[in-house]
């Protein structure tokens, strides 16, 4: 990928402005969704088959497949529950186990009924496999993020990966970037803890999207090195876990289907978001007992199987890319999801939640 930097890519917001197009009486603002159309191909950027989990449903009651796919986190997140993932996976240990809870405006929740949920009235459990990992509450959030900058941030030498992460955040914060100036933003005495101020939200000090995720950070301000932990917007799949941090292994896994509850970033771990067949999950019925829990076992969904994508016959095995949130194309679809200007919108928002701007995610042929 060509180096980018942060004056060049503010620059094109710059180039798109109004104030740039003179000539034309009323500019033309493209939709979020026809940005990504127009992405060339160079922009997406490939899945791997073994980071995709198949979840296969039965049958619904007219005999039509339901078939759910869920993308897990790379590196550095989450990856003692990633292994024990796996590890569940390649055991086959959610076949024949089921979807137990729906709570409206909530998650889907499943697993063995009887796995460390009471509320499900179950008794027995499903012996896991051996050798799983017992992940400890420090890995809710990480220092390792690879390529990012600690603060205080030098502009003039950023990483590609920096520049879009800086940028993005800016527009989830609503900094016109069109007026935006650097130069004088440097000369202010508290730069840049000056800027990071205007990039936090309610929960936290950095909210924005790098190699393909939503993420945020905090920052000790003693070392001024910044914590990052992924977040809790629809279609995120979790851990489970009882009230001790470190009693989720993995087996107990649920999905966001309402509004993103960021509240449980670094309480539960977020290991993965599902990117295609969630109709499936949040159209079901909602349990009528405690937390949503089924209370008639006959309501729960069997779940026929959970493989590694990796793991199945090379013509089964579904491909995906999600577009590069580190070029200039994403920058431009971020902002147009920020600040609505095509024809059906009056009033431009001037900013977006961090789960307003969903990574664009598409299925590809095989070769």
């Amino acid at each position: 990928m060509r180096k980018i930097s942060l004056i060049a890519l503010l620059a094109t917001f710059t180039a798109l402005s109004p104030l740039a197009a003179q000539e034309a009486e009323k500019p033309e603002y493209p939709s979020p969704n026809a940005i990504v159309e127009a992405a060339p191909a160079s922009d997406w950027v490939t899945i791997a088959p073994g980071d995709l989990l198949v979840m296969d449903l039965a049958p619904d009651a007219e005999g039509n497949p339901r078939r759910v796919i869920i993308q897990l986190m790379p590196e550095p997140f989450s990856q003692g529950w990633i292994r024990n993932i796996r590890k569940l996976a390649q055991a086959h240990w959610w076949d024949g186990t089921s979807i137990n809870r729906v709570q409206d405006n909530y998650v889907v929740q499943w697993g063995d009924a009887g796995y460390d949920n009471p509320e499900s009235g179950e008794t027995e459990q499903k012996a896991l496999p051996e050798g799983l990992e017992t992940v400890p509450e420090s890995e809710y959030s990480t220092q390792t993020l690879p390529n990012f900058p600690h603060f205080p941030l030098n502009p003039d030498k950023l990483s590609d990966k920096q520049v879009s992460l800086v940028i993005n955040a800016m527009i989830l914060a609503g900094i016109d970037l069109e007026n935006f100036d650097l130069d004088q933003e440097k000369k202010k005495k508290d730069f840049p803890n000056s800027l990071r101020a205007q990039l936090s939200d309610r929960y936290s000090d950095v909210p924005s999207i790098i190699a393909g995720w939503p993420v945020a950070a905090e920052t000790d301000e003693k070392t001024l090195i910044p914590k990052f932990w992924p977040v809790h917007c629809y279609g995120a799949v979790g851990v489970g876990r009882n009230y001790s941090p470190d009693t989720g292994s993995g087996a107990e896994l649920y999905t966001v289907i309402g509004h993103a509850p960021r509240h449980l970033d670094r309480n539960i771990a977020v290991v993965g978001r599902i990117i295609e067949g969630i109709e499936y999950l949040s159209s079901l019925p909602r349990g009528k007992g405690q937390l949503g829990f089924y209370e008639d076992a006959s309501k729960r969904v069997p779940i026929t199987s959970i493989r590694l994508a990796g793991e199945l016959p090379a013509a089964d095995q579904p491909r995906f890319e999600y577009l590069n949130t580190e070029g200039e194309t994403f920058a431009k679809y971020a902002d147009a999801r920020a600040n609505r200007r095509d024809p059906f919108f009056i009033v431009p928002a001037g900013g977006a939640d961090i789960c307003n701007i969903p990574v664009p995610v598409r299925r590809v042929s095989g070769e």
